[in-house]
């Protein structure tokens, strides 16, 4: 069949996701980590996007296509991006090729995430409609990019972040998902203010990044303390 028996609208906002996180590899390699970090925070928007516009428009993925496009794209710009980004960003470490350790660890394990997720989508008696399983993949670009372009951005701090982060991707811990257009419009916001230009952003000191950073940092703390902290009352004594 020809390819566009297969493509939807919501594809086409797959494929500005990948070329998003292509350019952050460009921009990366050419030494502009400013929009290297931009890009990758744009890719989170594209991608937010396609699932409610797919959602919206009531698209039958019959095929897989659009689920398919959608991880392929992710892997670029929430696998290769953010691993590229923190190997070349953190390269003077002092401890010799751990930058290219955890960059590999975040690609490895945003592959087994999408992977994962693929299997698990085919089943809705094993996922429920309202949950990740595992930290979601865009978290990676979210929280480097926006820690790059908060001004306050640290090397060694990036690294045991990311490494966190990658241990939480495949992680069996179930996240929360947002899908109304509210979430998508605020999240969108912060994400395009965060591109402004870093003359601007400093007047504001780095405001918008800040808070992205600090909205996402929440997510991905919140969900795992609140699950230990029911474990714990679950396991606790029990007085009679």
């Amino acid at each position: 069949m020809h390819i566009r028996d297969y493509l939807a609208a919501p594809d086409l906002l797959s494929l500005l996701n990948a070329s998003a996180g292509f350019l952050s590899i460009l921009m990366l390699l050419n030494g502009n980590y400013i929009f290297s970090a931009q890009f990758m925070l744009l890719a989170v928007i594209f991608d937010s996007l396609d699932g409610w516009v797919a959602r919206k428009t009531k698209r039958d993925d019959q095929f897989g296509f659009g689920k398919n496009m959608d991880s392929l794209s992710d892997v670029i710009s929430f696998g290769v991006a953010p691993g590229m980004f923190l190997c070349v960003a953190s390269s003077s470490m002092f401890l010799p090729y751990i930058n290219i350790v955890v960059g590999l660890l975040i690609l490895i394990c945003g592959i087994l995430r999408l992977s994962r997720f693929n299997v698990l989508t085919n089943d809705n008696d094993i996922i429920a409609r309202d949950k990740f399983v595992g930290l979601p993949i865009p978290t990676t670009a979210m929280v480097l990019g926006s820690f790059y372009l908060s001004g306050i951005f640290s090397a060694n701090l990036a690294l045991l972040i990311m490494v966190v982060i990658a241990v939480l991707m495949i992680s069996t811990i179930e996240y929360p998902k947002f899908k109304g257009i509210k979430f998508v419009v605020i999240g969108g916001l912060l994400i395009i203010a965060s591109c402004l230009p870093q003359g601007i952003m400093s007047l504001i000191a780095y405001l918008p990044a800040k808070l992205l950073l600090v909205f996402t940092s929440i997510y991905v703390i919140i969900v795992p303390l609140m699950e230990l902290y029911g474990k714990l009352l679950r396991s606790g004594p029990h007085v009679r």
